[in-house]
């Protein structure tokens, strides 16, 4: 495949050609009514593309692009839809949704392990927290799925990718910059900063009243800042951070409700559920205080600020972004060892940490 395109299916399309220099923008504006077909007839790229594959996920948005594309660029729509660890309802009827819309295929790739080996743990790693709360889950999201429809795309032979995010938040940038180079509710309620989120809007976790009365306690293995185990258990990234999601659940860790900024320029709220995340952010982080010097902290620290605003604005696959995971796998070469956590009513407290190249020595305090 010579080129791949990246559709953009908002008001204003941007189409950017994989393979060569060209960048095509067609603008539509829908207060004086002019349709996209109008601005496609004849240029860009209309009767020039045979198959896209579509971003899909079988909402509103996506199931409305299907038809679009195949009426303004008269092609083959395959529609693609990532595993990410949205659970089996989220992708039950997607098929027969997909074909009925107009699509002539649905991919289905279950990407759960690279997500988490390849994305979640290096994030973990660095301990990237964006604005103070945030672990990032839906960004990391977003790099892994950009990927994989790429691949799917060169796979069925497609001309194009598209995807169908708003324009009003991050989501398109961040989709879009990942082409060219974990659960999260928003609006109806939220939308006011002022009002409580409805207890039936978490998915994930109880609330804190009706967590368990007496506390749970995990030990985190980790080597090289990657968590490797669960009490003693070798588990693979995936069913590790699954497993912990379901305990940190029950208790109530992990909630997060904040007022973020958004790369477009406006502000938002967002809640997010992050039981396992939350869980091992905290014993990656304990077990570096036992084998990390001050100096090493401090600067790691200070990178994983950088690292979350990389993240957050799309750009995984930049240079810098890989240039400082080599940074933190070279200083986490001494950080095997334990993490011993208490989870109790969303609170994670370390109640031990062990390590073979720990640095403290008690012996000099007394």
């Amino acid at each position: 495949m010579a080129q791949l395109q990246a559709i953009s299916s908002t008001s204003s399309i941007n189409i950017a050609s994989y393979g060569s220099k060209r960048r095509i923008q067609a603008v539509l504006t829908s207060n004086t009514g002019t349709g996209i077909s109008d601005l496609t007839k004849g240029v860009g790229l209309r009767g020039k593309l045979n198959k896209v594959v579509l971003a899909y996920s079988g909402g509103l948005d996506t199931s409305v692009i299907v038809p679009w594309l195949r009426e303004n660029y008269g092609c083959e729509v395959v529609c693609f839809t990532a595993d990410v660890g949205q659970g089996i309802k989220e992708l039950d009827g997607l098929e027969e949704k997909a074909k009925a819309s107009g699509a002539c295929q649905l991919v289905v790739k279950d990407i759960k392990e690279e997500f988490v080996r390849e994305y979640i743990f290096p994030c973990l790693r660095v301990g990237e927290v964006y604005e103070r709360k945030y672990l990032l889950g839906t960004s990391m999201a977003w790099s892994v799925i950009a990927k994989a429809i790429v691949d799917v795309a060169r796979e069925v032979g497609a001309d194009a990718v598209s995807h169908g995010c708003t324009g009003k938040g991050n989501d398109q940038t961040c989709l879009s910059t990942k082409l060219a180079s974990i659960l999260f509710l928003q609006g109806d309620i939220l939308e006011d900063p002022a009002n409580e989120p409805k207890k039936d809007m978490y998915m994930m976790s109880v609330d804190l009243e009706d967590a368990p009365d007496e506390p749970r306690y995990v030990e985190i293995g980790i080597d090289s800042g990657i968590p490797v185990s669960l009490n003693g258990k070798i588990l693979s990234p995936a069913s590790h951070l699954a497993e912990l999601n379901e305990i940190g659940g029950r208790h109530g860790i992990g909630r997060i409700d904040m007022v973020e900024n958004r790369l477009v320029g406006m502000k938002s709220r967002g809640v997010y559920e992050t039981p396992g995340g939350t869980i091992l952010f905290n014993a990656v982080r304990e077990l570096e205080s036992l084998t990390l010097y001050r100096e090493t902290i401090q600067v790691k620290d200070s990178f994983a600020l950088r690292y979350a605003e990389l993240v957050n604005a799309g750009s995984w696959f930049d240079p810098l972004r890989e240039s400082m995971d080599a940074f933190m796998e070279k200083i986490t070469e001494t950080t095997p060892g334990s993490v011993t956590l208490k989870l109790y009513k969303g609170s994670v407290s370390v109640t031990g940490r062990t390590s073979p190249y720990s640095l403290y020595r008690g012996y000099l305090l007394l």
